[in-house]
Parts: structure tokens; sequence; C-alpha cells
């Protein structure tokens, strides 16, 4: 069986915050790969500032290229819209189950309101969570605590966001070290977030 964690994201651009925290996943875990998730532009919520669905592929693909445990996924491309992530698991356990074990990976942040989410008991249940330490207020409720499903990772915080380099890359300011090279690549030859 081969162990997976799903990343998602709308990786509006993917930056190297992203993969610094996939990578140490990766390699200090007992996940073989981790598989970029990357949210479809939602119908009903169309914001300008997403990109083309196959734009924020491509630069994930471009990204993760000289990396083999890691990979991208669209998946949730060829999903109803609304989604909702125990769908896509759902469908990713149809599609690859056999050989394939799927875990999620979140941010603090997200497991302070991971109650929240579209049946989370049930994710829960079937599914490890790894969770990676961000800067946020809030407390992580008390049934998360001590889960037996849900790891804490010791993984870098990195305080790098794509809504970040969307507005510096506007500003004029120079975003490039925070890119891997093939995506400022594609991104200054598409004249994207200008």
């Amino acid at each position: 069986m081969k162990k997976v964690g799903l990343f998602f994201g709308t990786f509006n651009p993917i930056h190297i915050g992203h993969l610094v925290l996939a990578n140490h996943l990766v390699e200090f875990s007992d996940l073989d790969e981790v598989w970029f998730v990357i949210t479809p532009q939602s119908p009903f919520k169309v914001k300008q500032s997403l990109l083309d669905n196959n734009h924020r592929y491509q630069m994930v693909f471009e990204a993760v290229q000289d990396y083999p445990k890691l990979k991208p996924s669209k998946i949730e491309f060829d999903l109803p819209q609304p989604n909702y992530t125990i769908n896509t698991l759902a469908h990713l356990d149809d599609k690859y189950g056999k050989d394939h074990q799927f875990s999620l990976i979140m941010g603090e942040d997200n497991l302070k309101s991971f109650h929240k989410w579209k049946n989370y008991g049930a994710i829960l249940e079937h599914y490890s969570i790894y969770v990676y330490p961000r800067v946020s207020d809030g407390k992580i409720a008390h049934q998360f605590k001590g889960h037996p499903k849900i790891s804490m990772v010791n993984a870098p915080i990195m305080e790098i966001s794509s809504t970040f380099i969307r507005k510096a890359h506007k500003a004029g300011k120079n975003v490039r070290p925070m890119l891997p090279h093939s995506v400022w690549k594609y991104m200054d030859e598409m004249n994207f977030y200008r």
C-alpha cells in the first residue's frame, strides 16, 4: 500500500512554502507521496484573482517535476461543484483504493475549524490527518487533541502566502525568491497577476 498525503489548495500560485511543507512530509513522516490537489474555481464564487484551473495545474506540474515523491492532481476538476473533501476522498478511494491509502494534510488553522467541515466525523473515522504548524488565533477543539488519527507534524512554519505574492507582484516587487524557478518563468511569460 502506498501512503499518500493529500495537500488541498488553490495554489494560486504554488510557492516554495508549499514545496518545503510537502517535501518535509514525504521525508520526515511515513507518507510515500504527497499529491497537490488543486481546488477548482467554484462556479458559484468567481474570483478575478483566481487563475484558470489548467494554468494552476501547469504551475504545480512545473514546481514538482524534480521531486518524484510530489505529484500534481486535478482529480477535483471533474467532480460536481460545490464539492466537499469527503466526496473527493470517496472518489480517490474508488479510483486508487486497492493500492493507495489516503490521508489529509492541513494547517493547524484548518484543524481549528475542522468540526465545521461536512462529514468531518466520517473523514476522521476512515482517514488520518497530518497537521503542520501555522501561526493563527483560536484553539484546537478538545475532541481533536491527542486523537489517534491526527498527527501533529513538526514541520517548519512557512509564513509565505499566495495572496502576498500576487499583491507584491502586482505592485512591481520582486517575488522570484518565493517561487520555484519554473513557476516564476511560467507566471512571468504568461504575464499573470499583473
